[in-house]
């Protein structure tokens, strides 16, 4: 059974940073793509990035130039860094793996982003 574990997750002032990590197990890592989603209170879940088997990425543009996706294929590890973090970042952020036959999700992390 997949699990999803993801940590890094806090309160933070704007314009600081965060590192998001999200380890897998119970499957294999290296052929599934992995992404980022986040939901804010009384909001739907929103993709903020994704990172293939290949290395390709993907962002939503709210976050583009200020987050980056990526990945440890060794340690089954996906890593989300976000810099000048913005109040509308603040969100319970889940990571999913995803393939053809289906997706995993984790619990979740929260971000708070206020001074």
């Amino acid at each position: 059974q997949v699990r999803l574990v993801e940590s890094g997750g806090g309160l933070v002032q704007p314009g600081g940073s965060l590192r998001l990590s999200c380890v897998a197990s119970g499957s294999i890592f290296s052929n599934k793509r992995m992404g980022w989603y986040r939901q804010a209170p009384g909001k739907q879940r929103d993709l903020v990035a994704f990172i293939t088997s290949d290395g390709t990425t993907n962002y939503a543009d709210s976050v583009k130039g200020r987050f980056t996706i990526s990945r440890d294929n060794a340690k089954k590890t996906v890593f989300l860094q976000m810099n000048s973090l913005k109040p509308e970042d603040t969100a319970v952020y889940y990571c999913q793996m995803w393939d053809i036959i289906g997706s995993s999700w984790g619990q979740g992390t929260r971000v708070t982003v206020s001074s």
